[in-house]
């Protein structure tokens, strides 16, 4: 794919080869987001153009959607590099874009913002930064403490010890199995089938269209994983009940004290299986990366999902959030 030149600035293809260069700079900033990773984005990139520039001493990562540009990540490098590098991106996407309407910075962490405006009235979902910027706080990400995920001890998880139970009683034949692409891509297929058939049925209506919008989005997403899935470093496991796969997770390590659940996914019709398979993965995850945290990303706006999420109890919500230029 050919290199976009805007300005004075090269924007060359992001791929499986930028994987070094973009880990070197997410040293640097070293925050405990789920989309601070180079799968996390590469993986999401299925379906759309990316493109990285060094600029400033930082690893600027843009997303072009038709023609507009606009960018996934905020600038990554050492703090005092960073401010410069968001005024610098901001003018390259203005430059390419027809509107400055779509030119924005997502998922930005605090950390990173602090390094934009001193300025952060705590608790506002929309305030005003300088003359010339709007920060709107987006979603947030669930993180828990590894060993509730794993113990599940007291009342506030009683019921998810009961479905575990039902389920251990009720199948006798379970067999959890490391994943392997080699062996398991055509099952994790046809499992996804099942699932978004499923998960249409019971689905509210008034979510429907945005579910189907995010499907092809999503098999693009697992086709590209099990790809390139050990080039990507990830580990995840599959769940068979009587020889069928029921569930297959994957996951991998954010830095030194926390992992993250890139995507699950069960058979939305064998009760208490998704339990079950969340609770075996955090073991896997505990395990191999010695963390003391588990981060499974954001509710993407779903108001089930995100009752999921918080009924497990998070130890703490990380904000994400998106700079706009006026």
């Amino acid at each position: 794919m050919p290199t976009l030149q805007i300005l004075n600035y090269e924007l060359r293809h992001f791929n499986m080869h930028t994987k070094p260069l973009m880990e070197e700079y997410l040293r640097e900033v070293n925050v405990d987001l789920s989309d601070y990773t180079f799968a996390a984005n590469y993986l999401w990139l299925s379906s759309a153009s990316g493109f990285y520039s060094i600029i400033n001493d930082t690893f600027c990562l843009f997303i072009m959607q038709g023609s507009e540009i606009s960018m996934l990540l905020p600038p990554l490098g050492k703090k005092d590099k960073i401010n410069d590098a968001i005024v610098e991106c901001f003018k390259i996407m203005n430059e390419n874009n027809t509107s400055k309407y779509y030119s924005r910075i997502d998922y930005v962490h605090e950390k990173i913002l602090e390094c934009f405006t001193n300025y952060l009235e705590e608790g506002t979902v929309m305030f005003e930064m300088l003359a010339d910027y709007i920060v709107e706080k987006k979603l947030v990400d669930y993180v828990y403490k590894s060993e509730d995920l794993i113990e599940l001890k007291g009342n506030n998880y009683h019921s998810k010890r009961n479905e575990i139970n039902k389920f251990k009683k009720a199948y006798s034949d379970v067999c959890v199995e490391t994943l392997e692409p080699s062996k398991h891509t055509n099952m994790i297929n046809a499992l996804y089938r099942k699932w978004t058939s499923d998960r249409v049925k019971y689905m509210p209506k008034e979510e429907e269209d945005r579910f189907l919008e995010g499907i092809l989005f999503e098999q693009n997403a697992i086709k590209r994983l099990l790809a390139h899935y050990e080039e990507l470093e990830l580990t995840g496991i599959c769940l068979f009940i009587g020889g069928e796969l029921k569930g297959f997770t994957v996951g991998e390590k954010i830095n030194e004290h926390i992992a993250s659940i890139i995507i699950e996914k069960t058979d939305f019709e064998t009760l208490g299986c998704a339990q079950f398979l969340f609770r075996e993965f955090s073991k896997v995850l505990k395990d191999k990366y010695e963390v003391e945290y588990i981060n499974v990303g954001d509710d993407m706006g779903f108001e089930n999902l995100k009752k999921v999420k918080m009924s497990y109890r998070p130890e703490k919500l990380i904000a994400k959030y998106t700079i706009y230029q006026k």
